[in-house]
């Protein structure tokens, strides 16, 4: 009789007591795998958020020394869904760019915005 019990769990599975256990591991992990995609996608947006601000910063340095408005030129150097996330400010021999990547949390973007110079004139 143990001999077809014994059977009858390779056969389905297991003991009826681990019956269920892959699925339950499954959703107590499944949490953890969310938060590390979100995680790697958040660390991706921050890349890209530093890239486009090195970007904007240059094209605004260029408007300055063509006597053209920096912060237009920043903001045009910018993808539509970052023009509304860029500070310029222009200082004598810089220009500084702060961009603010899109994020999945609220309040998290000013912790990973992007901060980017580029400078206007050659020292003397």
């Amino acid at each position: 009789m143990r001999a077809a019990r014994a059977a009858r769990a390779v056969v389905h599975g297991g003991a009826p007591a681990e019956r269920g256990q892959a699925t339950i591991e499954l959703v107590g992990v499944l949490p953890l795998v969310v938060a590390v995609i979100l995680s790697v996608g958040q660390a991706l947006a921050a890349g890209l958020a530093r890239e486009l601000a090195d970007h904007a910063a240059e094209a605004a340095a260029v408007a300055v020394l063509q006597n053209a408005d920096a912060h237009d030129a920043a903001r045009r150097a910018l993808p539509g869904w970052a023009r509304d996330r860029v500070t310029v400010r222009v200082a004598p021999r810089e220009v500084h760019v702060r961009l603010g990547p899109p994020t999945v949390v609220p309040g998290v973007a000013g912790l990973l915005a992007a901060n980017a110079s580029a400078t206007t004139k050659a020292r003397s």
